[in-house]
């Protein structure tokens, strides 16, 4: 299957304005910024990687560390509209598209081939996203932000496929995750997305669903226009993952940095 992946970046994010440009300090002490890192997480897959924004500042950073960019219009409502204008635009022809988003620099580069297989094998999905089980400690700062009433992290309820069922910014399912009660029955959905080019065109010319808009995740309009997402549950190893969703997500990302030794 011939893929490639697309990070789409804005500069106006309505949570933490700028930011694809934040610097973070790895186990080096070494800052890279957000976009920089993401980049190097899409290269370690060895598929060709572009980004796309509408935004001089971010393009200029893109070019700094050798990405292409696509530049696309300020009217894209998500990061998946994006990628749909930026495949469009550029004429970019594959079997998989993937969308590694911009804040999800500690995503480990064998979740993408664990999509295209999940993709193989279920040929009526129109994409797929992996679920990741949930540790204590992944556990424990979704329900911090939560606590704090921070939009963070988000989780994932399959059915017994590995399809999803729903997707929410509150930790689900409710009540799940009691101590002692063995393997942590919640997922972590992880940012990455792998769609078929047809299912991509498709949600590009569907306006944006009640539930969407609700949750604010923009992969509920799969859900929500009957388009199946396959789940498939992927192991992080010794790698930890989080995503840059709040300021209070820097030292959790520069914590895990250091943790995993990575420059």
């Amino acid at each position: 299957m011939r893929a490639c992946i697309v990070i789409p970046a804005r500069y106006a994010s309505s949570r933490y304005p700028g930011k694809p440009l934040v610097p973070l300090r790895g186990a080096t002490g070494q800052a890279r910024s957000l976009l920089e890192r993401s980049v190097a997480a899409a290269r370690a897959t060895g598929l060709p990687v572009f980004v796309a924004t509408d935004d001089a500042r971010i393009a200029a950073e893109a070019e700094r560390v050798g990405a292409p960019v696509i530049l696309t219009s300020d009217t894209c409502r998500n990061g998946t509209e994006r990628v749909a204008e930026a495949v469009e635009r550029a004429g970019i022809s594959a079997d998989v598209v993937v969308n590694l988003q911009g804040d999800a620099p500690l995503t480990p580069p064998h979740f993408v081939p664990a999509l295209m297989a999940a993709l193989r094998d279920d040929p009526e999905a129109a994409m797929a996203t992996p679920a990741l089980r949930c540790d204590a400690r992944a556990l424990a700062n979704l329900r911090a932000d939560r606590a704090a009433g921070r939009v963070g992290g988000t989780t994932v309820v399959r059915d017994r496929r590995g399809r999803a069922l729903y997707f929410s910014k509150e930790v689900l399912p409710f009540g799940g995750a009691a101590e002692g009660a063995g393997p942590v029955p919640v997922f972590h959905h992880v940012g990455l997305y792998a769609y078929r080019p047809e299912a991509l065109r498709r949600y590009a010319l569907l306006p944006p669903g009640d539930l969407e808009q609700l949750e604010g995740l923009e992969q509920l309009r799969f859900l929500e226009n009957a388009m199946p997402i396959i789940a498939p549950e992927v192991s992080a190893g010794a790698a930890e993952f989080w995503e840059l969703n709040n300021p209070s997500d820097v030292a959790l990302i520069e914590a895990a940095l250091a943790r995993m030794n990575l420059p």
